[in-house]
């Protein structure tokens, strides 16, 4: 997925994500409810109408930034009271709530609100998230729309027992899919795989799994291999704008020297439709010049690659060759 936090894949409009063959992309329920609010979405038609999208959107809950506006946020069994990042102003987030939200904007898919422990932590804290998710995930449940599907999201850091546990309890309620939350928030790659691999195994077979946050192309490979279905990250996108662009061989800064006159693409084997007609050193130059057409056309080359890496595990998946 795609991530279009502000109800826009920064650069890019509904149709290049068409063109390019992704059905499924990712907002923020936090956002789009301090700016420009889920009932004006509603009002206009619900987010599908409102950014002109005819593929599925899933909504973040709101979780994540429990965790990154730590200093802004105070949680309680009822919720989560924030200060607005954009005035100040207070917020409340209820687990009723954030579904409540995700319904007027009539998405294809809901997060459960939950509670996300950052890296490093200790495993009290840890045990702590993963309890509050708990208890808040019936009342998740419970607000659903009909015909709202919501995923759960298993929490536990990186403790195998607190996994399991989390994992079983989840398992037990009507989720319509399931998450992994908790990873992808600062602890190295040597940590991630083992948490992926453990929990991933332990979520229901016949319900879409998740992992938040997780987009490294080798990362999305591991976690394939352990049963994971759905992926959604910034990496693409941002990197794209910070001068950097994927390519088979590894990930290039298009701002070397080296691109200063090359009238070609980075790599040969890495040629698309949407960007094939610029050439290294023009984006170079936009790049440098920092014209907005640079970042786009970075985008586009990002997010084609990723398009097409994930066409190709689904065919590898398909002819047993992964």
């Amino acid at each position: 997925m795609p991530v279009g936090t502000q109800a826009t894949v920064k650069t890019v409009g509904s149709e290049d994500l068409e063109a390019l063959g992704f059905e499924l992309i990712l907002s923020n329920t936090y956002h789009l409810e301090l700016r420009p609010g889920s009932e004006r979405i509603e009002r206009l038609g619900g987010l599908h109408h409102f950014m002109s999208w005819k593929g599925g959107i899933l909504t973040d809950s709101g979780g994540y930034q429990v965790m990154s506006l730590s200093k802004m946020r105070k949680i309680t069994d009822e919720g989560v009271a924030f200060r607005s990042h954009l005035d100040g102003s207070e917020m409340f987030l209820s687990p009723e709530r954030a579904i409540q939200i995700q319904g007027r904007l009539g998405v294809d898919i809901s997060m459960a609100l939950d509670v996300c422990a950052p890296y490093p932590c200790s495993r009290d804290e840890a045990a702590k998230a993963m309890e509050q998710t708990h208890r808040w995930a019936p009342r998740n449940l419970a607000a659903r729309r009909e015909g709202q599907a919501v995923f759960g999201i298993v929490q536990g850091g990186v403790h195998e027992d607190l996994r399991t546990e989390s994992a079983a309890y989840l398992s037990e309620l009507p989720f319509d899919g399931f998450a992994i939350g908790g990873v992808s928030v600062g602890e190295p790659t040597e940590l991630q795989y083992p948490v992926v691999a453990f929990a991933a195994p332990k979520l229901p077979a016949d319900k879409a799994r998740y992992l938040m946050g997780v987009g490294h192309p080798e990362d999305i490979l591991h976690a394939v291999r352990c049963g994971v279905d759905l992926f959604d990250c910034v990496l693409p996108t941002r990197m794209a704008r910070h001068n950097t662009v994927y390519t088979s061989g590894g990930r290039v800064n298009a701002l070397n020297q080296k691109w200063a006159e090359h009238d070609g693409t980075w790599n040969e084997r890495d040629v698309f439709p949407q960007t094939e007609r610029y050439s290294a050193a023009y984006v170079r130059h936009l790049l440098k010049a920092k014209e907005p057409l640079g970042a786009r056309i970075a985008t586009l080359h990002n997010l084609a690659f990723y398009a097409r890496l994930m066409r190709d595990i689904r065919s590898a998946i398909e002819l047993g060759t992964l």
